[in-house]
């Protein structure tokens, strides 16, 4: 997928192929084999179907969800951030330098009163503090920032279906 940009582009999805990324979405680890059973169709369709749903761009990624407090990671900041210049070149290169940073794990083009909205992972406060003065706030292009330190988590899920 290209930075910054969304695929909006709707892929028509059977119900099959909803089963197979129900059971996917709660566990990416299973076998081709072991995803067959669970949606009763046989291994060379399921395969075909995943294949397809990959190559359509459905399926974006396959990965691990880490519990980030056992990594030390405890504290989540959402920071909103407007930008000086609102042209393609000047969103881009504020999109590159932020993408470039490990503790960003989530940033959004927002409507509003902001621009960008980022979700930022840290170990601590002073870390965050040192990544807000030394990192991001050399960013050219930004106007203002907000940072909003999230207590708790709710719900927190990657499950769309």
């Amino acid at each position: 997928m290209e930075t910054g940009r969304m695929n909006t582009q709707q892929v028509s999805l059977d119900e099959k192929d909803l089963q197979i990324l129900r059971v996917l979405q709660e566990n990416g680890k299973l076998s081709i084999r072991e995803v067959a059973s669970k949606v009763n169709l046989s291994p060379s369709p399921t395969q075909e179907r995943i294949r397809r749903l990959e190559n359509e761009g459905v399926i974006t990624q396959y990965g691990a969800l880490l519990n980030p407090r056992k990594l030390g990671k405890g504290i989540i900041v959402i920071c909103h951030v407007t930008i000086k210049e609102h042209n393609k070149h000047a969103a881009q290169a504020f999109i590159d330098k932020i993408t470039s940073f490990k503790e960003v794990i989530e940033c959004y083009n927002i409507a509003g009163d902001f621009d960008f909205m980022l979700k930022i992972i840290t170990d601590s406060m002073e870390t965050y503090h040192h990544f807000f003065v030394n990192e991001l706030s050399e960013v050219p292009n930004i106007g203002h920032t907000k940072s909003i330190f999230v207590m708790d988590v709710i719900k927190h899920t990657h499950q769309l279906l």
